[in-house]
């Protein structure tokens, strides 16, 4: 079932005091912000919809002995493995052995089963099911649950909230698409764009656009650890029939450009992933009509953040 506002609305109720609320900075330019949402637990927005799902669950009284397991790129396992530490439930969580080491050994801090499997997410899936179908641990997915992507719906309505003087469009990096589910859902109610940025290499959305349904792509980017998903959520699809959504892609360049600008020109350290959201408008992908009101969502940060600061002296 496509998501709704009501989805949205009763997420926001269950992680009302346990996430943090949205950051809205202003940039340079006083039609532009950035949602600081890298500044979330966990280092990004996946804190809302863990929160929700095991919210939901526990209300129904359906949080199994065995907990919760997932597979991920990195940044859903450490959201989920986070959410199910606060209310004291075992978390297992699968990645592949690619996932980006600092990501792993935050995971390890939260107390988490962590196993490394493959080079790829889907070989992490394939694994967390049949520990699933062992153990009879409840399922979470990094994406395509409609309990995960209306807790990150619940970024929207603080957008709408937080920015001064309104919002028309809203531009946010797009991986397997929960998130974009969650804002386009909510966005469609008050007339706000949504611009939904994927690297060339990695475009699961559009191809889903293109094709009318989820269809499997190849995965080779930059921010592929946590843009890596190979099919796009059928939630997100359904979510850009209702609304305004523009499809934009940019290369790995200009990625690995408006993440360094970021740092330079505004000292926002985020990951590749939250970089790309600007890189749509850093590199003329999109472009905003004048005066046109945006919000770019930084969506994480969970990143070495070395490679900004300057190189080693030898």
């Amino acid at each position: 079932m496509p998501l709704t506002i009501e989805d949205v609305d009763a997420a926001a109720v269950r992680i009302a005091g346990r996430t943090r609320p949205l950051t809205v900075l202003p940039t340079d330019r006083p039609d532009r912000w950035f949602a600081a949402e890298f500044l979330q637990h966990t280092g990004t927005f996946k804190a809302r919809g863990a929160v929700n799902l095991l919210a939901a669950h526990q209300e129904a009284g359906g949080l199994p002995a065995a907990g919760v397991a997932i597979a991920s790129g990195g940044n859903a396992g450490l959201a989920c493995a986070w959410s199910a530490a606060e209310i004291g439930v075992p978390a297992a969580v699968f990645l592949p052995a690619t996932a980006p080491p600092v990501k792993v050994a935050k995971l390890h801090t939260y107390g988490a089963h962590v196993v490394q499997v493959g080079d790829r997410y889907a070989q992490a899936a394939a694994a967390a099911r049949e520990y699933i179908r062992a153990t009879g641990a409840l399922a979470s997915h990094a994406y395509d649950d409609p309990l995960v992507a209306a807790g990150a719906g619940t970024l929207m309505q603080e957008i709408l909230a937080r920015t001064p003087g309104g919002v028309d469009t809203v531009v946010v990096s797009v991986g397997g698409g929960g998130l974009l589910a969650g804002l386009a859902t909510v966005a469609a109610g008050h007339g706000v764009r949504v611009v939904a940025v994927e690297p060339v290499g990695s475009q699961a959305f559009a191809a889903a656009l293109a094709a009318g349904e989820p269809v499997e792509v190849d995965v080779q980017s930059v921010a592929a650890d946590a843009l890596g998903a190979t099919t796009a959520t059928r939630l997100a699809l359904d979510a850009a029939a209702s609304g305004s959504v523009t499809s934009v892609l940019v290369d790995d360049a200009a990625i690995v450009a408006a993440r360094r600008r970021l740092w330079e020109d505004h000292r926002l350290v985020v990951e590749h992933a939250a970089a790309t959201a600007q890189a749509a408008l850093d590199s003329g992908a999109y472009r905003p009509q004048p005066g046109e009101r945006i919000v770019t969502v930084l969506c994480g940060a969970n990143t070495d953040p070395s490679d900004l600061v300057g190189r080693p002296s030898s």
